[in-house]
């Protein structure tokens, strides 16, 4: 086990595949940067996923950044101990694939957003699926449990701070959205979706 801080980077790019990460408290964010400095968030994590398993399997370098986003408690699973694992445990291997499949698609329909939808669209797409992956129903909507910032939701969706400010503003003026500081509740959810489709 291993205590992380916020901010702290767990990898960079091109540092060499040794290890396998099962986040146990906190979030971590997967996430590189162009030759520009623009940050493109592809994933946000939160505890019980495991990460960093892609490249191990392949014996390639870092491909991405991961970084803490909150003071976190990750399990280190050195590659060797991991593919024993794999190899006493073939049903997992299934279950491995599965979860690189699901991810794959989550990467495929964040860049179907950017070709074909707008940014309100992108936007409340990304909140229909911050519900699915951890939504709390109340009295008056389904509060998010992800509590980003406005700029974590830009680098996810691929747009200015300012934009997504500005856009949730508008939510919320519209009655879809309640905002009590970083927490969001949705109101309207079929609104949502509809802006989606």
């Amino acid at each position: 086990m291993q205590e992380v801080k916020k901010r702290q980077p767990l990898y960079l790019p091109g540092d060499p595949s040794n290890n396998v990460y099962l986040l146990k408290q906190g979030r971590v964010k997967l996430a590189n940067t162009g030759a520009s400095g623009k940050e493109v968030t592809f994933e946000i994590l939160e505890p019980g996923e495991i990460f960093g398993e892609l490249e191990v399997l392949e014996g390639l370098p870092r491909e991405t950044a991961a970084e803490a986003l909150d003071d976190a408690m990750i399990c280190v699973i050195r590659r060797e101990d991991f593919d024993r694992y794999l190899e006493m445990h073939p049903s997992i291997t299934v279950k491995l694939t599965k979860l690189i499949g699901l991810r794959l698609r989550r990467i495929q329909s964040r860049v179907e957003d950017l070709v074909f939808r707008d940014v309100p669209a992108r936007l409340a797409h990304l909140l229909v699926e911050l519900i699915k992956s951890g939504g709390v129903q109340e009295p008056r909507g389904i509060r998010l449990k992800a509590k980003l910032t406005h700029q974590e939701m830009a680098n996810l969706i691929g747009c200015s701070r300012e934009t997504v400010s500005h856009t949730l503003g508008q939510f919320r003026d519209e009655g879809l959205i309640h905002i009590d500081g970083r927490t969001i509740i949705i109101l309207k959810m079929d609104a949502l979706s509809r802006l989606v489709s």
